[in-house]
């Protein structure tokens, strides 16, 4: 790594007034040293260079302000850059002035490093609380998130995932949940965009995550919001249910053609499925679940799925919908309090589950790349 003489230097040549071929090579060379974990925990004890790469996203030189973004992604991608870069660096407050300019044509990169930063709570609530000091509303990030095309030269499809980690904050869900903004509602057509699995997913996390706060359970079941058939459409296919059952679902599900397909992505698969389950929390839940006829969906949606993750989450959630009801007292599965030593051998059952889940995952992968032997065997031979 460079000496303090040369991290001198170098940082001497990172000033919007230096000649562009200089400071061209002076971001290409850090560029280059964020590509590794080394190069990112040098650059975590120069708060100077850091503080330099932010000062020139606004260079006018497309070159260095596009070298400056990748080198700044792949610094929030480390978490112990995380302090660093909002504290010393102070990167929030003009990551959010570029993000409101719906001509910024780095739009895109700067919903990534904002994403990156918001992953673990610390930060996520220093990104949470630099938006109230620079008077940005969360819900002008979800009218931007909204509005198609609110940017021509970006997609802006990480505000999802950005979105998804805010509201591990309460305040988030709380916002998102206000029965008088119509928020959520807003938010649901996403879970089934088409044109980016990105937003998708960031839409789907949110969800997941705002299910978590079983009072509004209810609410969000009811007429209201209806999230059931937006979570549950993605999951559904081609099969075709008997008329009974098809009678008992929620219309958008009845008689689906013989072209539909699910959700392409496991992860967003397995997301739908941790948001129902969590809804299955309540007895209400439980009972509006069951009344919707879940059941013909998830039990379809079980013999079609291959990845095991997912495949353990659908069984869990089948098992609440076709199990017995909690006793008197236990109806909030969030609430129950649980003996330690049950809880231990839950967790015992859990770590012996995901070491046979990925034993499962590891046979699919040698089936996988047996088969792709076999169907090229002689790329085998020279």
């Amino acid at each position: 790594m460079l000496s303090d003489s040369e991290a001198k230097e170098l940082l001497s040549f990172l000033r919007t007034d230096m000649r562009a071929d200089v400071k061209g090579q002076a971001t290409e060379y850090i560029l280059g040293l964020t590509g590794n974990r080394d190069g990112c925990r040098y650059l975590r004890t120069k708060p100077d260079i850091l503080k330099a790469l932010v000062t020139l996203t606004v260079d006018p030189s497309i070159a260095i302000v596009k070298d400056c973004y990748h080198a700044l992604i792949n610094l929030s991608a480390d978490e112990t850059l995380h302090k660093p870069l909002v504290k010393e660096a102070a990167i929030l407050p003009t990551m959010f002035h570029n993000l409101l300019d719906p001509e910024y044509m780095f739009a895109d990169r700067v919903c990534t490093i904002l994403t990156n930063l918001s992953r673990h709570e610390a930060t996520c609530r220093v990104v949470f609380q630099t938006l109230q000091e620079q008077d940005i509303s969360l819900a002008k990030i979800v009218e931007i998130f909204c509005t198609e095309g609110f940017n021509k030269k970006a997609s802006l499809h990480y505000l999802g995932p950005l979105l998804s980690n805010l509201t591990q904050l309460p305040e988030t869900r709380q916002f998102i949940l206000d029965k008088e903004r119509c928020v959520i509602q807003r938010l649901l057509p996403f879970t089934q965009y088409d044109a980016s699995v990105t937003r998708r997913g960031g839409v789907v996390g949110t969800l997941r995550n705002c299910c978590f706060d079983y009072a509004h359970h209810e609410w969000l079941l009811g007429d209201s919001v209806d999230i059931l058939p937006f979570l549950l459409l993605p999951l559904a296919g081609p099969e075709e249910l008997s008329e009974e059952e098809n009678e008992g679902l929620p219309v958008d599900l009845q008689y689906l053609p013989e072209d539909k397909t699910r959700e392409e992505d496991p992860d967003i698969r397995k997301m739908l499925i941790e948001a129902l389950l969590l809804l299955t929390a309540t007895k209400k839940g439980r009972q509006i679940m069951k009344e919707k006829n879940v059941y013909p969906i998830m039990r379809e949606f079980h013999k079609w799925e291959k990845e095991p993750q997912v495949i353990s989450a659908c069984e869990k959630l089948v098992q609440v919908l076709i199990g017995d009801e909690p006793e008197a007292g236990m109806e909030n599965l969030i609430e129950v309090n649980i003996p330690e030593d049950v809880e231990q051998k839950f967790k015992d059952l859990d770590a012996k589950e995901q070491e046979e889940i990925k034993k499962e995952e590891q046979e699919l992968l040698k089936q996988e790349a047996e088969k792709c032997l076999n169907t090229n065997p002689e790329g085998l031979e020279r």
